[in-house]
Order: C-alpha cells, then structure tokens, then sequence
C-alpha cells in the first residue's frame, strides 16, 4: 500500500477511492452507508423467514400452471449457487438455471454447475455467445480504456434471463447478488451495466465486428417493457442470515460443490482482470471492496482483511501462466497487450452513453417516492 494512502480506521477502504469520505474518527462513507442501508435491505431472524416464505409462496401461485416458477442466474460460483440450493431445498421452488457461457469458465465452474443441477435436479439453459463475437467486443473495451470490461459479461447475464423470462411467461428472476458481501463498491470503479448504447458506440469506434449474438437491454422501450409484465428481482441472501463461508461448507457438502478461491474468480478473465488489469492500470485493488464489505457484516475482522490484502495477488509462475492464457485466447501477444494497458485511462463517458437516460430515471423515481409519501401522509 502507498504511504501516502488514508485508510478507513474500521474497513480497509482507501484513497484509491478518489470520492472517499472521513469523519473526524477516521471512519470512511462506506462504512456509514452500509449500515444506513443495511437496515432498509436486509431482513434476517424470524422476520426475513417470514417475508422469503410470503414471496416464496407468490412466486409458486404465479407460476403454479407452468413447467417452472422462476429463472435462476447460474455461474458456478459461491452466491448464485447457494441461491439454487437454498431456492430448491428451503423454498421448494423450481426455477430454470440460466448460464452465460462467454468462453471464459473456469473447469471448477463448469463442474460446480453440472454437480449442482444434477443433485438438485434442475433444468439447465445455456447461452453460448458467439467467441470471435465476444473477444472482439472485449478486445474493443481494451482499446478504449474504459475502466468496466467486465459490463459486457453483467449486461448479458441479465439480458438472457430477462430473454428466457419472458419466452416462458415468468416474471420471477432468482439474483445471487446480496448486501453483505457486495454492498461496498466505489462508482468509480464501476460503470452503469445497462448501458447498451456504450457498448454499441464502443464497438463501432473500436471493434471489427457487429454484435449479432450478444444479448442486450437497457434501452428505455425494454425498461419500459420490463415494468408493464412486472418483472421482479428476488434478492433471496438479503433475507436469511448469509454467511459466505458457512455457505461453502454447506455447497461441498451437500452438492460436492468446489471452491475456486476469491469473489468473481469463476470466470478465468474476471479474475485476470480484477488481479491484474484493474491494479496495474487503474490502481484498483478490488479485494478492499470485497473485503470491507465483509467487515461491515460482521463475517471478518479488520486484521484478517489486512493479512489477506499484503498477500500477492498472482505469485510470479500464476501470472506468467495466466498471462499466456490470456493472451493467446485474446489473440494478442505481450507486447501488444503492454501497448493497450499503457493506453491513458479514458471515462465510460467519454464515449456516447445513456447519462441522460439514468438521471431523467432518477428525477422521475424521486417524484414518484415524493407523491407516495405526500399520498401516505393525507391518508393517516
């Protein structure tokens, strides 16, 4: 860590996080606002079972007359998984495992899939998106510098389960994504997922290929197609006490699941990018999100976040064997890599986007919270 980095006194967040904030104690934004919003979206004990059992049972009268109830994101790794164990086991619901396969699976990841579809008898729906199409489209992200490669493969996970939701007639999509182990993640690291026409735009500047086999949302008709047939998102970890490493435990041994090791790192570039890209050209050391999170729930203490963040994050033969990986997947060689990488650092908006499309949701989301307020008040 650079000495001249301030780091948070209770999580490990730091100045690489150019918006961090500190309070006279020391303590970061991040810390505070977890908290702030933990207590909005989290619902455990006795209540959060209550409330899972209740959507439990909506999801099962909606989708009484059809082959499944639901659609359940599936990529092998440890959040998405225990989401199909507890789905099945707990709730008794029978979704369809969805998987976005865009080449770059781990083995551990592809046999976590099949052991787990298998022992829970779970039908499984993969999208195969066409390779040359998909490296193409990663390469051009290279190329312009953006910080969010990894936009690409979020945007299509959600756009094939919204695909295969509405061709079955469902509504109710099964997310892995969960408070207390991703609630931590600085804006600028990120970019906006659904922003299709950024990925469009990028493609045409940089790219030799058209997108013809990439799924794709985002624009302001799906969204508003998305509202009319009601879709929802059932965050099914923020309501049970989610534990990551209790979950693993139970995954090997319930399902012969295996851990692959790290947040993301089912996916070989996911974890080439998050070990190696983001570091040596952003400065971005994404464990100190994941790890603050965990801090802030409670399931790691300061010191062992600390400990695992003055680990490297390759040794020396895992990345030079990851390198040539990569590089031979992405048809590239080292020297033309470097070239990319040493690229200066460019905003997602300085390519044309969809900025205007979010804030105008956002204005319309704050009006329509304002009149369900005033509505509320005149009632009481």
């Amino acid at each position: 860590m650079n000495n001249s980095e301030r780091v948070c006194k209770k999580c490990v967040m730091d100045t690489t996080d150019p918006d961090i904030e500190f309070d006279r104690d020391g303590i970061c934004n991040h810390c505070k606002q977890y908290h702030e919003r933990a207590a909005r979206l989290l619902f455990s004990g006795k209540d959060g079972e209550a409330k899972l059992q209740q959507i439990a049972s909506e999801i099962k009268k909606y989708g009484r007359a059809k082959e499944y109830d639901s659609v359940l994101g599936l990529s092998g790794g440890v959040d998405s998984s225990f989401v199909a164990y507890y789905a099945k086991r707990k709730l008794g619901l029978r979704p369809l495992a969805v998987h976005f396969d865009n080449g770059w699976d781990t083995e551990l990841a592809a046999g976590n899939i099949e052991s787990i579809v298998q022992k829970l008898d779970l039908d499984l729906y993969t999208y195969r998106v066409d390779w040359e199409e998909f490296k193409d489209l990663q390469l051009s992200f290279l190329k312009a510098s953006v910080i969010d490669i990894e936009m690409l493969t979020d945007h299509a996970i959600v756009a094939v389960m919204l695909d295969v939701a509405k061709e079955r007639g469902l509504k109710h999509i099964l997310s892995g994504s969960n408070f207390v182990t991703e609630a931590i993640m600085p804006k600028s690291w990120v970019y906006m997922k659904w922003d299709i026409r950024n990925i469009r735009e990028i493609q045409k500047r940089f790219g030799q290929r058209k997108l013809k086999t990439f799924p794709t949302y985002g624009s302001l008709r799906s969204k508003i197609r998305q509202r009319i047939r009601n879709v929802q998102y059932i965050y099914i970890l923020n309501h049970i006490d989610y534990n990551r490493q209790e979950a693993v435990k139970t995954l090997e041994r319930e399902l012969g699941w295996k851990n692959y090791g790290g947040k993301h790192c089912e996916s070989i570039f996911t974890r080439f990018y998050q070990r190696y890209i983001l570091p040596t050209k952003f400065n971005i050391d994404k464990r100190k999100a994941h790890l603050s999170t965990l801090i802030c729930s409670g399931q790691i203490t300061r010191e062992q976040a600390l400990d695992e963040l003055s680990k490297p994050l390759y040794a020396p033969k895992e990345l030079r064997e990851e390198k040539e990986y990569v590089f031979k997947k992405l048809g590239l060689i080292e020297e033309e890599f470097d070239r990319i990488i040493n690229l200066p650092t460019r905003s997602h908006l300085d390519y044309p986007n969809s900025q205007w499309m979010y804030n105008q949701l956002c204005r319309i989301k704050r009006a329509l919270r304002l009149i369900s307020s005033i509505i509320g008040r005149l009632r009481t």
